[in-house]
């Protein structure tokens, strides 16, 4: 989907809602609140009325479009330029781009762009396997003059896990203990999994336990070994860092650690359907079945 294609098959409010109501419910409306297939369309603003439980809604009651007073228009082409954006696109940039430099406010760009990233939370997480790579990286400023060990601690930790060929998970963590390492491969890694591989960061032994494991020694600058016409290298969950990197450098620029969660929520979803030719589709259909997300819970 392109960006002249949306603004031409979505130019209005009612092209947008007959889209939204396929998306939320294929198989007909329903009551969003007693699930009764009954219902009966007001001839006012596309509202239904359940027959059960006699509740009105419209197929943004409920979702990430709840209570939202932007034009559902709007609301699309934002949601194209933030899944498009390879490396993100900050809410200035959006800001600019939707109502131009001296209207609208970064206010109401800054909530539009973090419901689009509440809907990008991936719910339902199978369990990775096959050839799975680990590793961590750490986001934040530099501290000049306060030492390495000082700089470090002030930085937030990132764990990614990824397999080959498959999808990428970003987690904010509190640290990179073995403890905190093995809930996140326990949570997300099979038992069946043929081998784990990272670097040499002491933590992954003990993290790893049992599983099949493979070690390259940065340390001795090792980045990639062949053992049995198998790659043992982290280059691809580094790839992936490298892309986040790169966002926060170049689109984002800070991101506090209170929100950065929903930063790498929307990077993964955006990269592991970068090769889907519905991207655009997708992404509405989770905002359509996402909770909303109201502005007091956002800044609380």
């Amino acid at each position: 989907m392109t960006l002249p294609e949306v603004n031409s098959l979505y130019a209005t409010d009612d092209c947008c809602r007959e889209l939204l109501e396929r998306l939320r419910w294929p198989e007909g409306v329903m009551c969003p609140r007693c699930k009764d297939p009954r219902v009966s369309r007001l001839k006012e603003y596309a509202r239904y009325e359940c027959v059960g439980c006699e509740y009105q809604f419209t197929v943004t009651s409920g979702t990430i479009f709840h209570d939202s007073h932007l034009p559902l228009p709007i609301w699309f082409v934002a949601v194209l330029l933030l899944c498009e954006a390879k490396k993100g696109m900050s809410a200035h940039q959006l800001k600019r781009t939707i109502w131009g430099l001296h209207n609208g406010s970064y206010k109401t760009a800054w909530y539009l762009c973090h419901r689009i990233r509440a809907a990008m939370k991936e719910v339902d997480r199978p369990m990775l396997d096959g050839t799975v790579e680990m590793d961590e990286t750490y986001v934040g400023g530099r501290k000049r003059g306060q030492g390495v060990r000082v700089a470090m601690k002030a930085k937030e930790v990132v764990i990614g896990i990824r397999q080959r060929n498959g999808d990428l998970r970003f987690f904010h963590s509190t640290d990179a203990s073995s403890g905190t390492l093995a809930r996140y491969i326990r949570e997300n890694v099979s038992q069946d999994v043929e081998v784990i591989i990272t670097d040499d960061l002491p933590a992954y032994p003990r993290a790893i336990g049992d599983l099949p494991h493979e070690t390259v020694n940065h340390t001795t600058k090792e980045y990639a070994r062949y053992e049995n016409g198998a790659c043992i290298s982290t280059n691809t969950v580094e790839s992936a860092f490298s892309l986040l990197k790169r966002g926060i450098v170049g689109s984002w620029h800070k991101i506090s650690a209170k929100h950065l969660a929903a930063y790498l929520d929307e990077m993964t979803f955006r990269f592991n359907r970068r090769k889907r030719s519905d991207l655009f589709i997708d992404t509405l259909r989770h905002m359509v079945t996402a909770d909303p997300l109201t502005f007091e819970r956002l800044t609380a």
